[in-house]
């Protein structure tokens, strides 16, 4: 194919959003050298949007200095900012503002184009990452006239979702999700680029999941789905796509596939410079290993999600006390609650660990203070989640101070409260907390319907330590030896006792071999027997079987 040939092509393939196509003719040999600035900013887009970020940077500069070459400052001023807008999600924010520094000067005689504008945001979102937001107020104010005046839509969207980043960070939460309403409006009636609209969306969803509004985040992050689909050569926010989706489906219980979306996420990742998704779905995998109770798996991750720079905590934090080392845990999550560097919906998940964490290790009062924070919280956004783990958690603290009564009204509240959020494993904490206050109260049938309630549930979502903790419940109430031992892990104790072998015990319950295997590998530990013969026979002198 020859060069006009390819160059035809390559255009071609970008209007109709075939952008690995488009970089593939683009960027040929024999077509790359030959381009024009326009469509060295055409490739230079499509390897951003394959996932080619170097190459993107490379193709950026050749724009910005054949732009000059054509004695074009407002079309180089462009580029720069693109090569600063690339560099600063990248989080190499120096060269950004290096770029966005030469952009400027390029523009030095006070022309008046809205390139100026998008060089401003650079300077505005900077502000608003240090926490100036007068000095980022006033910069957006001043890109969003030149926005206006030069209707550029792409920086209408910018400095509108800046505008809305700087409300929310005010408190201002209703005057920014309207403004947030109104970008999504932009993005989804296709008004603005590509590239402006992937960052919208993530952005959007990132502030709404901080101001807990989690009937907007789950709506866009479906509409996120939706426009990731539609376009299978986009390789940036895809990943981040995949974690939102993730997050949805831990929380509402569908273990399986939330797994499976952040391995995938992580998977995408690494197709490009992507450490923050691949951080974060590592974290994922983390959260649903210590919930499953596969705690050397959740160690692995958590440790890896830490190396590609993601605070490991409360999952960490949680993961110790289920380990056994409530200390350990105590002094991590105490650290992270007293630093404050986790906000908005991280902030909450801190709180209700360390209030766990703090009934644990019988430090009440402490518990109770972050009790009283997740209170203040939740009616400070009037958020349904936060009104939900507030009530769960201060309930716990109610409990464990010795009023049962009131604690079971705050837990009644915190378990309807996940119901109407779809959140099963919540909502069975509180039922396991609520059966604990009918049990203090004397009601012991009462307690052991909840309990039993609860085990169920955990049951379902594969939650094999809570489920292992109600079992020890449940056994406490009817008398029963555990000897330490989940109920999970006494059942397999029972099958090995009757002779059974590893692959006959997985089919009896619906469990993978080398689950079994593990399950033994745990009680060997916990019962200090080196096999199955002297597990057996361990099991038949404390009455397990």
């Amino acid at each position: 194919m020859g060069v006009a040939a390819n160059i035809q092509q390559g255009r071609a393939a970008y209007v109709a959003r075939g952008f690995e196509d488009a970089y593939r003719c683009l960027s040929a040999a024999d077509a790359v050298e030959a381009l024009p600035a326009e469509d060295l900013e055409l490739v230079a887009e499509a390897a951003f949007l394959t996932g080619r970020e170097e190459q993107s940077v490379d193709l950026w500069t050749r724009a910005y200095q054949q732009h000059l070459n054509d004695e074009d400052p407002e079309r180089a001023a462009a580029s720069a900012y693109w090569l600063a807008f690339h560099l600063a999600n990248r989080g190499e924010l120096a060269p950004a503002s290096g770029w966005a520094a030469r952009g400027m000067k390029l523009l030095d005689d006070g022309r008046d184009c809205a390139e100026r504008g998008y060089l401003m945001m650079i300077a505005a979102i900077q502000a608003v990452w240090r926490g100036d937001l007068d000095d980022a107020e006033a910069t957006i104010t001043i890109a969003s006239d030149i926005a206006t005046r030069f209707g550029d839509a792409d920086l209408v969207t910018l400095t509108t979702l800046a505008r809305a980043q700087v409300l929310l960070a005010r408190g201002r939460t209703a005057d920014g999700i309207a403004l947030l309403d109104d970008v999504m409006m932009a993005v989804t009636t296709g008004e603005v680029s590509v590239t402006v609209a992937g960052l919208a969306y993530c952005a959007v969803i990132s502030s709404c999941r901080e101001v807990f509004d989690v009937r907007r985040a789950r709506e866009w992050s479906a509409a996120l789905t939706h426009w990731c689909d539609a376009q299978p050569d986009l390789v940036p926010y895809t990943g981040w796509c995949l974690i939102h989706r993730a997050e949805i489906m831990q929380v509402q219980g569908e273990w399986d596939d939330a797994a499976e979306a952040a391995l995938h996420a992580y998977e995408r990742s690494q197709l490009s410079t992507d450490h923050a998704t691949a951080a974060e779905a590592h974290y994922l995998l983390a959260d649903l290993h210590r919930l499953r109770g596969d705690l050397t798996s959740a160690e692995a991750a958590y440790t890896e999600a830490s190396r590609s720079g993601r605070e490991p905590q409360p999952g960490l934090a949680l993961l110790r006390l289920a380990q056994g080392q409530p200390e350990l845990a105590a002094a991590a999550i105490r650290r992270v609650v007293e630093e404050r560097q986790l906000h908005g919906v991280h902030r909450a998940g801190v709180l209700a660990a360390d209030v766990e964490i703090m009934l644990a290790v019988g430090d009440v009062r402490a518990a109770r203070r972050s009790g009283e924070e997740l209170t203040a919280l939740a009616t400070q956004f009037e958020s349904p989640l936060l009104a939900a783990i507030a009530a769960q958690w201060i309930g716990a603290v109610l409990l464990a101070e010795g009023d049962p009564r009131g604690a079971t009204a705050a837990l009644r509240r915190g378990w309807a409260g996940w119901q109407q959020l779809d959140g099963p494993y919540e909502a069975a904490r509180c039922r396991e907390l609520i059966g604990l206050c009918c049990r203090a109260r004397g009601d012991e049938d009462s307690a052991r319907m909840e309990l039993d309630a609860a085990r169920w549930a955990y049951l379902q979502l594969g939650a094999a330590v809570d489920q292992g903790r109600v079992d020890r419940l449940l056994a406490q109430a009817a008398g029963e030896p555990t000897c330490g031992l989940t109920g999970r892990e006494v059942e397999v104790l029972r099958l090995v006792a009757a002779g059974k072998t590893n692959r006959s015990i997985a089919a009896d319950l619906f469990l993978s071999e080398k689950t079994v295997a593990r399950h033994l590998s745990n009680i060997f530990g916990k019962l200090a027997v080196p096999s199955r013969a002297a597990a057996t026979a361990f099991a038949y002198e404390h009455q397990l079987v």
